[in-house]
């Protein structure tokens, strides 16, 4: 049966598996080599060449579930993302990057593309006419996120992927935040697609990687640099990442599930003051995010009502845990300003519209009602700390 016509849970289980001709086990066997012969074969094997039998098969199998001809997985979200930009990016360029970016993503470009002299523009918003206008003579990329971190602005990917498509750019996009089960960016002429694979393909906390996924054109033009640069992952990390994939449908679907739940919940509390999810009918992106994905994710964002402090929140968390990442099946919490936003500047984050009580909220598979229960908890404390003080 064709990859394109096998189910999302079957391709995860199943696409980019390394076959155990010797003992017929059911799991992929780890080669964990790291010298392989060269004589009298057709295909040099080097690890920093990406092309272990690990590392192949997993990149097999995050092409399909990206809709691509060909991807590469690095050694972290920061490696896919610095090189596939720096792969088409050189001296005198200029990219245009909406400002709701990964944090990470934004210091990158604020403190290393001015060594290389590549220029930038950060646009305000996330509308293909802020971007347009934005446009310059030696525009070479357009870069977005959509979902956006932290704060889950939709961004057009149809309507970006003609603007990059009729100026001869390439369009990028982070799409960690939807994964690969709730949004495939290539259906709608996206060119490159990356991802933290930390997050969602991950998806247990215990694995640092990243993915890029394109057409074979592209992904030979970024392994070119990014054999040259060395981000490349342990074949141990690779075997557990095939590993986890294999239940990624079904965690993010939960994840979608629980995540809408909570924003319901939460968008209807007296003592939260705004909710920032894609999947409300309130949200103003709604319709968008509803035409171009195929479920509204496990994040969102919110913030308390004025005198409840969102630290002490934190911390009266039992069950939700307050760690520096997201997309587990564990249920997290994070401040973006002190964490995930913490190397930008606070005019910059002003500027995004990052609020220094903003909480962002990765919803795992936990039964929903005991999450609710947990957030209930620790708002009551904080209340009662308020009405001490006061």
């Amino acid at each position: 049966m064709a990859k394109d016509k096998l189910g999302i849970n079957t391709v995860c289980t199943h696409v980019g598996e390394v076959a155990d001709d010797k003992f017929k086990g059911a799991v992929s066997p780890l080669y964990m080599a790291t010298a392989y012969a060269f004589e009298d074969i057709d295909e040099k094997r080097y690890p920093r060449y990406f092309n272990t039998p690990n590392q192949q098969a997993l990149c097999k199998k995050l092409a399909a579930l990206e809709h691509a001809e060909a991807a590469l997985i690095f050694s972290s979200g920061m490696a896919a993302i610095s090189t596939s930009l720096l792969a088409f990016l050189q001296k005198g360029d200029h990219i245009v990057l909406q400002n709701t970016l990964y944090g990470g993503t934004t210091n990158f470009i604020n403190e290393e593309f001015n060594k290389f002299g590549i220029e930038y523009t950060f646009i305000n918003g996330s509308q293909v006419e802020d971007f347009e206008k934005a446009l310059q003579p030696n525009t070479k990329v357009i870069y977005i996120e959509t979902p956006s971190n932290p704060l889950l602005t939709i961004t057009d990917l149809s309507r970006i992927a003609k603007l990059a498509k009729k100026h001869n750019l390439v369009s990028m996009i982070d799409n960690t935040f939807a994964s690969p089960v709730n949004q495939n960016p290539i259906d709608f002429g996206i060119d490159i697609v990356m991802h933290s694979a930390t997050k969602y393909l991950g998806g247990h906390s215990d694995i640092l990687a990243g993915a890029v996924a394109a057409s074979e054109e592209n992904i030979d033009r970024i392994f070119q640099l990014g054999k040259n640069l060395g981000g490349t992952l342990s074949d141990y990390t690779v075997w557990l990442l095939e590993r986890s994939i294999k239940t990624l449908g079904i965690r993010v679907k939960t994840q979608n599930k629980n995540a809408k739940k909570i924003a319901k919940y939460l968008s209807k509390h007296k003592d939260i003051a705004q909710v920032y999810y894609p999947g409300l009918k309130s949200h103003p992106d709604y319709e968008l995010a509803k035409s171009q994905m195929n479920g509204f994710g496990g994040m969102l964002s919110f913030e308390l009502k004025e005198g409840l402090d969102a630290l002490e929140f934190q911390k009266s968390l039992r069950l939700i845990k307050s760690v520096m990442s997201l997309a587990g099946v564990e249920s997290t919490i994070m401040s973006p300003v002190l964490t995930s936003h913490a190397l930008i500047s606070e005019e910059e984050r002003k500027e995004q519209g990052i609020k220094d009580g903003l909480l962002r909220l990765s919803v795992g598979i936990e039964d929903t009602k005991d999450i609710v229960e947990d957030i209930e908890k620790a708002l009551e404390k904080v209340k009662s700390q308020v009405e001490v003080l006061s």
